[in-house]
C-alpha cells in the first residue's frame, strides 16, 4: 500500500481509538447551518431558554439601530463607488464589495435588469439546487458509479455500500450519507470536474501537487463544501441574488450556461493551491475554505471579468 493511499485512509478510521469520520464544518462563518453536523448538535440547538429569549430581544433592538448606520454608510459607498469612480472600475467595486459587510450586516444590493437568457439560465440553476441527494433513486445512484468510473477507470465498480468509496474520501462505506445541505448539484459538480478537466481532478483526487500533509482533507467531501459554499456566496438559492459576488456571477451565466459548474472547478483548484500555501492539516479545512471564499470574491470583483476563463485562478486548472 503506498503512503499517498496511507495519508488518505487515515481520516476515515479510528486513531487512538477516536473516531474521525465526521468532518467538522461547524466553523464555517458562511454557512447557515453545518454540512455534516452530527444529530446531537442539530439538538442542541432547539434548546432556548427564557433568559436566551430576553437576550435576543436586547441584541435585536442594538441590532436595529447598528443597521440603520451601516445602511446609510453602505447606500454611501454604492454611490460614491458609482458615481465618483464608477461601478466598473476596480476600487469602485471593492468599495461595494466591503459595503456589503458593514459591522457584520449583509446589506443588499439592487440586482441589474436580467437579459431573457440569463434569466433562463438562472431559472435553470435554482431548479438544479433544489434538487435534494436521493440515495433510493436510480439516477442518483448511476451518478455516483459515474463519479467512480470517471475516478478510477482501470479498478472495478464496487457496490453502492463499500469501504471502498472510502478512498475516494467519502466519510463512510455510504456516500449517500455525506450529501446534506450539498444536494444532488455537488455529485454533478464532482462529475462535471472529472470531465471537463481530468488533469486537474486527478491530481487533486490523488493529492498529487506540492508536500502534502499526514492528515489530508477528504476529497469528495471537500467537493461538497466547496458546492454548498458557492450556493452560499453567490446567492442563488432563494432568489435574484443581491450581493455584489452574486450580481457578478451573472455576467458570468450569461457568457456560459455551466458557469456555476466551471467555478466549482476554480474554486476546487483554488482551495487546494491554498491547503498547500498554508501548510494545513485536517482540522484547518474550514479556515482554508473561508480565505479560498475571500479570494474567489476579489476575483469577481476585478474588473472585466465576463467569463470563469477571465479569472486569474483558471489558469491553475489543466
Amino acid at each position: 500500500m503506498s503512503s499517498r493511499t496511507l495519508r488518505r485512509r487515515l481520516h476515515h478510521g479510528d486513531i487512538d481509538g477516536k473516531s474521525r469520520e465526521r468532518f467538522e464544518t461547524s466553523g464555517l462563518d458562511s454557512l447557515s447551518e453545518p454540512l455534516l453536523a452530527d444529530d446531537d448538535y442539530n439538538e442542541h440547538k432547539k434548546i432556548c431558554t427564557l433568559e436566551d429569549i430576553w437576550d435576543d430581544e436586547r441584541k435585536k433592538a442594538q441590532i436595529h439601530w447598528t443597521f440603520l448606520f451601516s445602511n446609510l454608510i453602505a447606500q454611501w459607498a454604492q454611490w460614491f463607488a458609482t458615481i465618483v469612480l464608477g461601478s466598473g472600475s476596480l476600487i469602485g467595486r471593492l468599495l461595494t464589495l466591503h459595503s456589503t459587510s458593514v459591522n457584520g450586516q449583509n446589506n443588499r444590493m439592487l440586482p441589474p435588469s436580467l437579459s431573457p437568457l440569463q434569466e433562463e439560465r438562472l431559472r435553470n440553476l435554482r431548479q438544479r439546487l433544489e434538487v435534494p441527494f436521493d440515495g433510493s433513486k436510480t439516477e442518483h445512484q448511476d451518478a455516483l458509479k459515474q463519479l467512480w468510473k470517471l475516478a478510477y477507470p482501470d479498478r472495478q465498480l464496487p457496490s453502492l455500500k463499500s469501504e471502498l468509496w472510502k478512498e475516494m474520501g467519502w466519510q463512510g462505506s455510504d456516500p449517500s450519507t455525506d450529501f446534506r445541505g450539498g444536494g444532488f448539484i455537488s455529485l454533478e459538480n464532482l462529475i462535471f470536474f472529472a470531465m471537463k478537466y481530468p488533469e486537474s481532478f486527478q491530481r487533486l483526487l490523488n493529492k498529487q501537487d506540492g508536500q502534502r500533509a499526514e492528515w489530508e482533507y477528504p476529497f469528495a467531501v471537500a467537493g461538497i463544501n466547496i458546492s454548498f459554499m458557492l450556493t452560499q456566496m453567490l446567492d442563488i438559492k432563494a432568489g435574484y441574488p443581491s450581493s455584489l459576488p452574486g450580481i457578478c456571477f451573472l455576467q458570468l451565466l450569461e457568457d456560459d450556461e455551466m458557469a456555476f459548474d466551471n467555478l466549482f472547478c476554480v474554486a476546487f483548484q483554488m482551495m487546494d493551491a491554498q491547503w498547500l500555501a498554508k501548510r494545513a492539516t485536517y482540522m484547518e479545512f474550514n479556515d482554508v475554505l473561508k480565505s479560498t471564499r475571500m479570494e474567489l470574491e476579489l476575483e469577481l470583483a476585478l474588473e472585466g471579468i465576463s467569463s470563469v476563463k477571465d479569472l486569474p485562478a483558471y489558469n491553475l486548472l489543466r
